[in-house]
C-alpha cells in the first residue's frame, strides 16, 4: 500500500491536531509537505508545525495560480497520495496526469464545489480535476451526498472539518458568562467591522459586564482599534490578537454566550459548537460547507447579512434568553460531539492505508 503523503499549500494553526493525530497512529507511513504562504497571505505555515517537510510555494499572474516543487521525488513513488482540490495549483494538474497514467493512487481532499456553488461555471474546470483523482475527501457528509450525484462512479468520502478532540470539547461555563465572541481572521470578508458596530448599538441593552471579544489577525484589527478608542468603548472591546493555544481559547469561549459570524461561516463554527457556544450568523452569505452543523433554534440563530440593526437586536435577544441557551451547552456539545471531532476526520485519512 505504501506510504500517505499528503501536500498542503500551507499548514495553518488549526490543523496541527488533525496532523498530529495522522502521525501518531501512522508513523513512518505518513509524510506532510507545505508551503510557507496561501494565495492569500494573511493565511500562512504556523512556527508551531514540526511535523511538515517545507516546499516552495510560486505564484504566478499576481498570485492567481501556484506551482509548487520540492517534493517531486513522491510523485513516482508508489503512494498514497493527497492533494488539494484546487484548479489553481498547476502543479497537481501535472501529477495527477502522470500518476492516473500510471495508475497511482492519487486523492483529491477539498471542497467539492467553487465557493460560488455547484451550478457556477467554474465547476467545469473543478470537475474535470476531480474526474482525473482516484477518491475524492470533502469536508462534509452533505457535499459527499451532492457530488455522489454528479460522480456516481467516483469514490468519495467524507472528513468533516474539525478543530477539537472528543475529550477537549465542554461545556463548562466560567462564573459569569456575559461575553460575545469572534475568532477568526479580520479582514473585509468576514465583516468584523460589522460586528463592531452591531454591537455599539446592541450595547445600552447588554450586561454592564458583557465584553465583545475579537480574537484574530488582519488588516482590519487596526481599525478596530482605532474605532473603539474613538467611540470610548476600548474597556468593552477586547482584541488580543491571535490565540492558538487551546487552553486560553478554551477560557475565552467559557465567559462567551454567544459567538458571531457577522461576514461568511468557517470553520470556526465547529469550534465554536464544540464549547457549547451557540453563534449568530449572517443569514445570505457565501458560507462554507460548515453551514452544515447549523441548526436554528438549537445551537444557532440567524440575522439579516449587512444590517447592524438585526445584528443588535439578535446579540440582545441572546441574553435576554440567557439561561435557555446556558441549559443547551450540553447538547450543543454532545451534537457536535458526534459529527465534527479531530478523531472523525482523521479516520478518513488513517482509513487510506487499511
Amino acid at each position: 500500500m505504501g506510504k500517505l503523503v499528503v501536500i498542503q499549500t500551507v499548514i495553518p494553526a488549526y490543523r496541527i491536531k488533525v496532523f498530529d493525530k495522522i502521525s501518531t497512529e501512522l508513523g513512518d507511513d505518513f509524510t506532510l509537505y507545505g508551503g510557507q504562504f496561501f494565495f492569500d497571505k494573511t493565511i500562512a505555515t504556523t512556527t508551531q508545525s514540526k511535523l511538515h517537510q517545507h516546499i516552495n510555494n510560486h505564484y504566478l499572474l499576481g498570485r492567481r495560480l501556484l506551482w509548487q516543487t520540492g517534493f517531486w521525488k513522491e510523485v513516482f513513488k508508489d503512494n498514497v497520495l493527497v492533494l488539494s482540490l484546487n484548479p489553481r495549483v498547476l502543479s497537481h494538474w501535472v501529477i495527477l496526469l502522470l500518476r492516473s497514467l500510471s495508475r497511482k493512487r492519487t486523492i483529491l481532499w477539498g471542497h467539492a464545489w467553487p465557493r460560488s456553488g455547484q451550478k457556477s461555471k467554474s465547476d467545469n474546470l473543478r470537475h474535470l480535476m476531480r474526474s482525473l483523482a482516484s477518491e475524492i475527501i470533502v469536508y462534509t457528509e452533505q457535499q459527499k451526498e451532492e457530488l455522489k450525484l454528479k460522480m456516481p462512479q467516483k469514490k468519495i468520502t467524507a472528513a468533516p472539518n474539525a478543530v477539537l478532540f472528543k475529550n477537549e470539547m465542554s461545556c463548562d461555563t466560567a462564573t459569569e458568562v456575559n461575553d460575545i465572541i469572534y475568532v477568526g481572521r479580520l479582514i473585509a470578508d468576514k465583516k468584523p467591522l460589522l460586528l463592531y458596530h452591531g454591537f455599539k448599538k446592541a450595547l445600552k441593552e447588554l450586561p454592564e459586564a458583557t465584553k465583545l471579544v475579537i480574537i484574530g489577525n488582519g488588516p482590519e484589527r487596526a481599525k478596530l482599534l482605532e474605532l473603539s478608542k474613538k467611540d470610548g468603548i476600548e474597556h468593552r472591546v477586547f482584541i488580543p490578537g491571535e490565540v492558538t493555544k487551546a487552553s486560553l481559547l478554551k477560557e475565552y469561549y467559557k465567559k462567551s454566550l454567544v459567538s458571531a459570524s457577522p461576514g461568511y461561516v468557517g470553520l470556526s463554527i465547529t469550534q465554536s459548537l464544540g464549547y457549547g457556544v451557540p453563534m449568530i450568523i449572517a443569514r445570505d452569505e457565501n458560507h462554507s460547507p460548515e453551514l452544515e452543523a447549523v441548526k436554528d433554534g438549537f445551537n444557532a440563530k440567524f440575522f439579516n447579512s449587512n444590517d447592524e440593526d438585526s445584528l443588535a437586536q439578535g446579540l440582545i435577544s441572546f441574553f435576554e434568553n440567557k439561561e435557555k441557551w446556558l441549559k443547551l451547552r450540553k447538547e450543543i456539545v454532545e451534537d457536535c460531539s458526534i459529527r465534527y471531532s479531530i478523531e472523525a476526520m482523521t479516520a478518513t485519512f488513517i482509513n487510506l492505508l487499511k
